[in-house]
């Protein structure tokens, strides 16, 4: 969860929650539109149904305006909203034409090796890019402790009202199987629910995100106002954002809400997932010597690679605890790096 201009760790005001990592992913480098914002849509009310006979009616008519409304947005976005698309498209293809956006698991010519993995985990598990001053945020490197879930992961997705109801299941089939990916690498239970969630996806296009600080407040009790800011104001730029937060002064995750915009294409739409889904999991920083890897921001590598799989499976390895230090970590993160690519320790 991290990216360019955002911090990884900084002390949330209010309810003495934690900001642990906070990353906008999926950077782009062109400039981008500068769209207007809009008003939020206000809730519709509904009148509370009877009988279960009046509930399904209530529910199918809901379902009937709700698909209506968004194939209305959906034909008719608005020109904030039609030129992020625009961007992203044109943004997608570049990346591709210039090689970037590889979705090789295992590529032949970026080989890695214990030392080379125990570097990188040091440098995206255990560094914060960037700080919080009386100024904002810097581009300042510190240390940092190590950062995961204790309790079960539960992935949530959440579309905004214009979202393409048609769109919606593959969306959803995509996250339960990368959940699923990331439950298996891990050993850490990760899947998607239907409800109850405490990782939750907003999948919004520009006027949704501009328009949900109410929602972000209502995901992340306490959650700080100025990463509502970041969340809503991201510049075109960035194509995506995580932040994830602790209770208290633990290092364990207890809720992440992830922003996706709705106007990416496929590829960089998939690669969005990777990234957030990973780096909610607790890998909180990108490093430019990491290869290969998606927690880079160069936009090499799309997907998560055989080497991103082996970051997480160390960060879940028992023999590690939420909080070590990296002067307690790095000794057993080499350790255990030998151990997986049966290396001598």
């Amino acid at each position: 969860m991290r990216q360019a201009p955002l911090p990884s760790r900084k002390t949330a005001l209010g309810l003495a929650l934690v900001l642990l990592a906070g990353a906008a992913c999926g950077r782009i480098d062109p400039e981008g539109p500068d769209p207007s914002r809009t008003d939020a849509r206000p809730a519709l009310q509904q009148d509370q149904p009877a009988s279960q006979a009046e509930l399904r009616r209530a529910r199918a008519e809901r379902n009937r305006e709700a698909n209506a409304a968004a194939r209305q947005v959906s034909a008719n976005p608005s020109q904030a909203s039609q030129s992020q698309r625009d961007f992203y498209a044109a943004a997608e293809r570049r990346l591709v034409a210039q090689g970037r956006l590889r979705r090789d698991r295992v590529p032949l010519d970026a080989p890695i090796d214990a030392e080379t993995l125990t570097r990188n985990f040091i440098a995206i598990a255990l560094r914060d890019e960037y700080s919080q001053t009386s100024d904002g945020l810097v581009a300042q490197s510190a240390a940092a402790p190590l950062r995961r879930w204790r309790e079960p992961v539960r992935m949530q997705l959440e579309f905004g009202a214009s979202f393409d109801m048609a769109a919606r299941p593959a969306w959803r089939a995509e996250v339960a199987e990368f959940a699923a990916r990331l439950s298996d690498t891990t050993r850490h239970p990760v899947r998607l629910t239907a409800e109850r969630g405490n990782f939750t996806i907003l999948v919004l296009n520009e006027d949704e995100r501009r328009a949900a600080g109410p929602r972000l407040a209502q995901l992340v009790p306490g959650i700080p106002a100025q990463d509502i800011r970041i969340l809503t104001d991201l510049p075109p730029a960035i194509s995506c954002s995580v932040f994830a937060y602790s209770r208290g002064g633990a290092s364990d995750y207890a809720h992440a809400v992830a922003v996706i915009r709705a106007e990416l294409p496929p590829l960089l739409r998939t690669s969005c997932i990777h990234e957030e889904l990973a780096q909610g999991m607790g890998l909180a920083a990108d490093s430019p010597a990491a290869r290969p890897s998606i927690f880079n921001d160069d936009e090499e590598f799309a997907l998560l690679t055989r080497h991103d799989e082996l970051l997480l499976r160390i960060l879940y390895d028992p023999r590690l605890t939420p909080g070590m230090t990296e002067a307690e970590a790095a000794p057993l993160v080499r350790q255990i790096a030998a151990e997986l690519l049966g290396e001598a320790a």
